[in-house]
């Protein structure tokens, strides 16, 4: 009985370490929140891309937020990035204490540099950010980051990181669906993933900004224009996310609405019901 025993303990070791490694291949995926800006409400206020799955609103008004249906969180818009001052105040203070506050996004491509548009230093996105810990606990801060450099080879460097700005989550928004290319160009999420892993944020505070937009008055970093991802490219940008990023804190669909007269999710119900798909599958 004990050589039998010692002969079997290898085979059930063995077993029970594919158990595990299978469980864990198998395990439930734990995105359950998900957002797309943008025209948001109608004229009566209804939260609209929740009939799609989406969870996480775009607000800019406690009025919008506490009309928000069950289940479904704000995330509230700023946009200054200077500071904690008497504007600051007066958009942040409003929301403290309100319970479907999910968190604030504080900038959309903030540029460190002021070449492109007004500087934003990590200095001041710290500053909004420790003061919204400090004050309304549990709340996020989020901001999509800046490329420095082309899509071919995107740098995040000397532009914002945990460390230098406090801020919790950082969306990153490779749009690979562009008319330079047949199809869209897949390894560009990979580049941008890379890019800011090197800059010091890791992937547990990496949101993906998965394409939803084409055309209209919008022109990409190689001369051409995006293009709307059809159905089965969309599925293809899901996936190469969710193999490298499968359990991000929320997932970021850019946009529900039109921005620039592009086509956009509020106008494409054949996208809306990819994103129907996706967002249920993947909240369950």
């Amino acid at each position: 009985m004990r050589l039998r025993t010692r002969r079997l303990m290898p085979i059930v070791l063995l077993l029970i370490a594919g158990y595990a490694v299978g469980a864990v291949a198998q395990s439930p995926r734990t995105t359950n929140l998900h957002y797309a800006p943008n025209h948001n409400f109608d004229t009566e206020s209804r939260y609209l891309p929740g009939k799609v799955g989406f969870n996480l609103a775009d607000v800019g008004s406690v009025q919008q937020l506490e009309g928000l249906p069950n289940g479904v969180e704000g995330l509230v818009w700023i946009g200054q990035c200077e500071g904690v001052d008497a504007n600051f105040l007066k958009a942040v203070g409003p929301f403290v204490g309100k319970p479907k506050v999910f968190g604030f996004f504080l900038m959309d491509d903030p540029d460190p540099t002021g070449k492109y548009k007004s500087p934003c230093t990590p200095e001041n996105l710290k500053a909004e950010s420790d003061w919204i810990h400090d004050h309304v606990p549990g709340a996020m801060t989020f901001i999509v980051l800046m490329k420095l450099s082309s899509s071919k080879a995107p740098s995040f460097v000397n532009t914002y990181n945990p460390s230098n700005s406090h801020v919790d989550l950082f969306g990153i928004d490779p749009y690979p669906c562009r008319t330079e290319f047949s199809d869209c160009d897949y390894e560009m999420i990979d580049r941008y993933i890379a890019a800011a892993e090197a800059w010091g944020i890791p992937r547990s505070k990496i949101i993906p900004v998965y394409q939803a937009f084409g055309g209209g008055q919008w022109r990409d970093d190689g001369g051409g224009k995006y293009v709307l991802p059809s159905e089965k490219q969309i599925d293809q940008i899901f996936a190469r996310w969710e193999r490298m990023l499968p359990a991000p804190v929320f997932d970021f669909a850019y946009s529900w609405g039109s921005q620039r007269s592009d086509e956009a999710l509020e106008n494409s119900p054949q996208l809306q019901a990819v994103f129907a798909r996706h967002n249920n599958a993947f909240s369950q």
